[in-house]
C-alpha cells in the first residue's frame, strides 16, 4: 500500500512521525497524478463549472477546507499491478461512497437508528481527528 497526498514529502513526513504512522506515503505535490485521477481539479481545467467526480460530472461546489489556491481536492482509491517486466497497470478505482469500506466506523453507524447523524455538520466527516487532537480525560 502506498498513499498519494500534494503536500510536501517534508511535511508529510513530520506529520506520518507525529501519529506515529508506518505506511509508505509519497508526495505528488510535484506531478499530475492527483488531477489525471481525477481527485484534484484546477478551476483553469474546469471551465464549464462542473468537475469530472466519481465519473460524473458534478458542480464546482468544493467540500469547506478542501480547496487552496484555486484548486479543489476530493478522496479517492486507485489501484495498480506491475507485472514481471515492470509494465505498470491501473486496475480499480474508486471514489465517493466507494470508499466507505475503508472507514470501519461507518460500517457500524449504517446500523444504528441515527445512522451517520453528518446532516449539521459543516462537511461529512466533520467529526473526525487525529488521536493526539482529542480532549485528554484527567
Amino acid at each position: 500500500m502506498l498513499a498519494v497526498s500534494r503536500a510536501p514529502l517534508a511535511k508529510l513526513q513530520a506529520f506520518k512521525a507525529r501519529l506515529g504512522w508506518r505506511f509508505n506515503w509519497v508526495s505528488s505535490g510535484q506531478n499530475d497524478f492527483n488531477f489525471d485521477f481525477n481527485v484534484t481539479f484546477r478551476e483553469r481545467d474546469q471551465p464549464s463549472g462542473t468537475l469530472a467526480y466519481n465519473y460524473t460530472p458534478v458542480p464546482k461546489s468544493p467540500v469547506p477546507g478542501n480547496s487552496k489556491g484555486g484548486e479543489w481536492q476530493s478522496p479517492g482509491v486507485s489501484v495498480f499491478c506491475k507485472d514481471e517486466a515492470g509494465a505498470i497497470f491501473h486496475t480499480y478505482s474508486t471514489y465517493s461512497r466507494g470508499l466507505d469500506t475503508l472507514n470501519g466506523t461507518y460500517q457500524f453507524l449504517d446500523l444504528v437508528p441515527k445512522g451517520r447523524d453528518e446532516a449539521s455538520l459543516p462537511h461529512p466527516q466533520a467529526w473526525v481527528g487525529f488521536h493526539d487532537e482529542y480532549p485528554q480525560s484527567a
